[in-house]
């Protein structure tokens, strides 16, 4: 499983790294990100797709992990 760090990041740069984490592993990412903006964006994003998500709070920031 592929697991992405977009903590810092503004978007849409986190958007873009999901996808193409999505296109590198179609079967699901794990995907670390610290701000509502980006998680928001990339929840979206992968429900238009039609992905499942599980969202658990970290220490570090909230994982949202990603399944087909």
């Amino acid at each position: 499983m592929e697991k992405i760090d977009v903590r810092g990041m503004s978007c849409p740069q986190p958007v873009l790294m999901t996808k193409k984490a999505i296109e590198n592993r179609p079967e699901g990412i794990d995907i670390l990100v610290d701000n509502n903006t980006a998680k928001n964006n990339i929840t979206r994003f992968l429900k238009n797709l039609g992905y499942k998500l599980e969202f658990k709070n970290e220490e570090d920031g909230t994982l949202i992990v990603v399944r087909k």
